[in-house]
């Protein structure tokens, strides 16, 4: 629904240029084009641009895996940069990947490549679920 457009994007995926686009069980891509716009004073893009790519590719990877009612919040996020983005980058991809989920937690892996299958980033997540039943 969401990728379909059916669904208005979250106000930060706006501010943020970027998009769902793909979503299965386990997995969630978010796309984007780093721009000017995102750049720090050192004149490369700000880190929380990466940072919140990787945050909803893995929030969105653990949400795809749960029942309907159920929710969960990040308890940890931890992200190691390769590499600095620039407009120059291109289109890059935030890809999440659930590793482990039980009752009550999901860890989930994330990384941003480019066009070309670079890596410019890595993290990981361990979110709190809390069942609706």
């Amino acid at each position: 629904m969401a990728i379909a457009g059916e669904l208005p994007p979250p106000p930060m995926a706006m501010l943020m240029d970027i998009r769902l686009t793909q979503i299965e069980k386990g997995k969630a891509t978010f796309t984007g084009t780093p721009q000017e716009f995102h750049y720090n004073p050192l004149g490369t893009v700000h880190g929380g641009y990466g940072a919140t790519l990787l945050a909803s590719a893995t929030g969105c990877a653990v949400h795809s895996t749960l029942d309907p009612g159920d929710i969960y919040t990040t308890l940890e996020f931890k992200i190691n940069f390769m590499r600095a983005l620039t407009h120059e980058t291109g289109i890059v991809q935030g890809i999440g990947t659930v590793i482990s989920a039980t009752r009550t937690t999901a860890v989930a892996e994330g990384r941003i490549v480019d066009g070309e299958g670079k890596l410019y980033a890595f993290a990981t997540t361990t979110c709190v679920i809390r069942r609706a039943q």
